[in-house]
C-alpha cells in the first residue's frame, strides 16, 4: 500500500557557514518519508523571491510535489541562522515575519490532508495566528483512523503552553526530544521519571504513541495497546496497556544533527502505518537518524537499504 505522508508547515533555507541548505522539519519530514517509500506533500507557504523559486525547483528536483507551496506576494521566504557547536549540535535563530506564518486554508489543502495516513506538524509554524489557524483545522481533517503526528520542535520564544495543550489534544502521536520533555514537564507539572512523564502526557491527552529521541543515547518509544474485552458475548470494555521500546545508539561521527529528528520521525511514522513491531520500528528510526547525522544538511540522499527495510 502507498501512504499518503503530509507534513504542513514551516519550510526555510539554513544558512550554514558552509552555504544554505533547505530546512523546516515538515519539509525535512516530508522528504525522508519520500524516500522511505511514501507518497508525500508539503502543505507551506514561500516568497515569490530567488529563495523561493529555488525551493519549487529543489522540492521537483526531490521528488516532492509542489500543488502544496503557496507564493506568497510580499513576504519574504523563510531563513534560519544555524550556529554549529563543537559536538555538531545545531543552534537556531529563526527570522519572522515570513510567508509561511501566513499559510492559507485552501481548498487544495483541505482534500490533501483528508486523504493523509499521516499528518506531521510542529509548534514552530504555530507562532502566528493565520497558519496556526490553518494547520489545526487542517489535522482536523485527517481521517480519523490517520497518525496526527505532533513533532513539537520548540524554537526560541516561539510557544506556548495553550499552543501546545491545543495542539496535543488535536494530535494522536507525539514526537520531543531529550531537551523537550522537561519544558514539557514543567509546563503541566508532571513529576517522576521521564517514563512517568511520557505515561502522563499519553494519558492526560489520549496519545497512541510517544517518541522521545535522546540523541547519543538513543530513543523511547511508548505505545498505547488496546485490547477487547474478555466477556462472552461482547460488550467488555476494552483493555490497555503500555508497550515500551528503549533502544541505544550506535556511535557515529556527526557532521552536523541537522534533521535527524525528523528522518526519526519519517522512519517512525512508516513503521507505525505498516504495523511493524516496536522495537523494529525504534531499531530502523535509530539508524536512519543516525546516518542523517553523518551527513552534511537536513535532506542527504538516503541509502536504498533504508526504504527496503519498509517493504512487506
Amino acid at each position: 500500500m502507498n501512504f499518503n505522508v503530509i507534513g504542513v508547515g514551516e519550510v526555510l533555507w539554513d544558512l550554514l557557514l558552509t552555504g544554505p541548505q533547505l530546512g523546516g522539519a515538515p519539509a525535512n519530514f516530508a522528504y525522508h518519508a519520500h524516500a522511505l517509500g511514501a507518497q508525500t506533500q508539503v502543505i507551506t507557504r514561500v516568497g515569490k523571491d530567488d529563495y523561493g523559486r529555488e525551493i519549487i525547483r529543489r522540492f521537483h528536483e526531490m521528488g516532492l510535489p509542489e500543488t502544496g507551496v503557496q507564493v506568497d506576494e510580499t513576504a519574504p521566504t523563510g531563513t534560519a541562522t544555524v550556529a554549529l557547536s563543537g559536538d555538531g549540535l545545531a543552534h537556531f535563530t529563526i527570522q519572522e515575519n515570513v510567508a509561511w506564518d501566513q499559510i492559507a486554508l485552501t481548498r487544495e489543502a483541505l482534500a490533501t490532508a483528508g486523504e493523509a495516513h499521516a499528518i506531521c506538524f510542529g509548534s514552530l509554524a504555530q507562532r502566528c495566528e493565520p497558519s496556526r489557524n490553518t494547520i489545526q483545522q487542517l489535522v482536523a481533517a485527517a481521517p480519523a483512523a490517520a497518525l496526527r503526528v505532533f513533532d513539537i520542535n520548540l524554537r526560541q520564544q516561539f510557544y506556548s503552553r495553550g499552543l501546545i495543550e491545543e495542539s496535543l489534544q488535536r494530535a494522536n502521536v507525539l514526537k520531543l526530544n531529550d531537551d523537550e520533555l522537561p519544558t514539557l514537564a514543567a509546563m503541566f507539572n508532571l513529576t517522576g521519571s521521564p517514563e512517568d512523564h511520557i505515561e502522563r502526557l499519553a494519558q492526560m491527552f489520549g496519545l497512541r504513541v510517544v517518541a522521545l529521541t535522546r540523541g547519543s543515547n538513543g530513543s523511547l518509544l511508548y505505545q498505547e495497546i488496546e485490547e477487547p474485552g474478555q466477556l462472552c458475548g461482547g460488550g467488555a470494555e476494552p483493555r490497555h496497556h503500555a508497550r515500551w521500546s528503549d533502544c541505544p545508539s550506535r556511535p557515529v561521527k556527526v557532521v552536523d544533527t541537522v534533521g535527524a529528528g525528523d528522518s526519526f520521525t519519517a522512519a517512525m511514522v512508516l513503521g507505525l502505518l505498516r504495523k511493524m513491531d516496536l522495537d523494529e520500528i525504534n531499531t530502523i528510526a535509530n539508524e536512519v537518524a543516525r546516518y542523517v547525522c553523518s551527513q552534511p544538511g537536513a535532506t542527504p540522499s538516503l541509502p536504498i537499504e533504508f526504504a527496503r527495510s519498509f517493504l512487506i
